[in-house]
């Protein structure tokens, strides 16, 4: 029987692979028989509005596993992975790592979506601490594609890099930064579309509205915010399920249910949507029409998430469907982190409510980090849930933890 294959996030076919684990005694790959989950009774009747508990079984002692980076080392004390030393340090050293380790598969047109998502990250951490090294690196990953975008102008993919070029613009006002952007996106104003048209998969969210908010915030052209609210409530009227509170990927998981019978909401997709309010909601004048509705999307999506997050501080890749694929994942976890945090900070979460949630999911993404800075659990390219192991990284996954660094140092 041949190998079972599902397409991507961008279409592609790829194979499915069985859940591996891959202990580090000299490179020894144990296969994942059995996951032990300990369930609530709640969520035994497929009510899973309640936390679910997932509880590994392992022999090794902490010690040694913390020493692997396999969960975060807490010998000094807990409250020592909320410092800001700390906070500072393990966004240094996961950013090291991966600049030091691209994926190569990024460099292609079609994926520099994933590398842009790091620059996020990058910048972000650069904004809050200061750390001229960060700012360098965008500097010369931004001057490498000659501040230009993707192939694609109207693909919000190929649209995302312009995200850190318009903030680079922010600090260098250098017209060239911000030129390719502005006429990308002004050539495709002429011609508009509706958002399920063009934004028609929830990641879109992430990629292209926040560019066209930063334009706003440079030029004041009103158009831009025109558009962008047009075109991101006419996705969300054709992709959100108001039941849920989540959205579906794209219009094929609509109505559709998986193999244990429970609606299909992709964690990441889930994570893209809602890091891309934030960043959205941090350029919105706090006057615009649509302002409230933002912060109502991030206040509902906040209870529906943090109704599903795994006992261990990380999401599973289906937030409804936790034994879909039974392992953590880091990318999803580092966006909800990130934008519950930033909503903590800006007063429009509660504190009391949600500092547990975001203090715990920084635990687990802490403890998904490799001694070397390599964030494990990443789930790669995909559409879909699906599984992963503790060895699977991504530069998107990066830029997640360093977006929900940013903001944990505030707290």
């Amino acid at each position: 029987m041949g190998q079972k294959k599902i397409k991507d996030e961008r279409g592609r076919k790829i194979p499915m692979n069985g859940c591996r684990l891959r202990d580090l005694f000299g490179g020894v790959v144990f296969i994942v028989a059995t996951v032990f989950v300990a369930v609530s009774p709640a969520a035994a009747q497929g009510d899973l509005r309640g936390p679910v508990a997932f509880n590994g079984r392992s022999e090794l002692p902490a010690s040694f596993l913390a020493n692997k980076g396999f969960v975060a080392d807490t010998r000094k004390g807990e409250a020592d992975i909320y410092s800001k030393k700390y906070v500072r340090e393990a966004m240094e050293k996961v950013f090291d790592w991966q600049v030091a380790n691209p994926v190569e598969i990024n460099s292609k047109n079609g994926n520099n979506w994933a590398r842009s998502a790091f620059y996020t990250g990058i910048m972000a951490a650069y904004r809050t601490g200061g750390d001229q090294k960060y700012l360098a690196q965008a500097m010369k990953w931004a001057e490498g594609l000659e501040w230009k975008l993707g192939q694609r102008p109207t693909h919000a993919d190929d649209q995302a890099a312009g995200q850190t070029f318009l903030e680079l613009y922010q600090l260098k006002k250098n017209p060239v930064m911000m030129a390719n952007t502005k006429s990308t996106l002004d050539e495709m104003l002429k011609n508009p579309k509706p958002g399920r048209e063009l934004w028609w998969w929830c990641d879109a969210l992430f990629m292209a509205p926040p560019v066209l908010v930063r334009l706003y915030s440079i030029t004041g052209d009103k158009q831009y915010l025109d558009a962008m609210n047009t075109m991101w409530w006419d996705t969300t009227d054709f992709l959100f399920d108001k039941s849920e509170n989540l959205y579906y990927r794209d219009q094929k998981y609509i109505g559709k249910q998986n193999a244990n019978g429970k609606k299909v909401f992709w964690a990441r997709g889930n994570g893209w949507v809602m890091a891309g309010t934030v960043r959205v909601l941090q350029y919105l004048p706090k006057n615009n029409p649509y302002r409230a509705r933002y912060v109502k999307l991030l206040k509902d999506m906040a209870v529906s998430v943090s109704r599903v997050q795994g006992e261990d501080g990380l999401w599973r890749p289906s937030l409804l469907d936790p034994l879909e694929a039974p392992v953590p994942e880091t990318s999803s976890s580092g966006f909800f982190c990130y934008s519950i945090a930033w909503g903590i900070n800006q007063g429009y979460l509660d504190r009391k409510t949600y500092l547990p949630i975001v203090k715990k999911a920084w635990k687990g993404l802490n403890s998904a980090v490799h001694p070397d800075g390599k964030l494990g659990w990443v789930q790669p390219i995909g559409a879909a849930p699906a599984t992963l192991t503790f060895e699977d990284n991504q530069e998107y996954g990066s830029g997640a933890f360093l977006l929900a660094g940013s903001e944990m140092g505030k707290l």
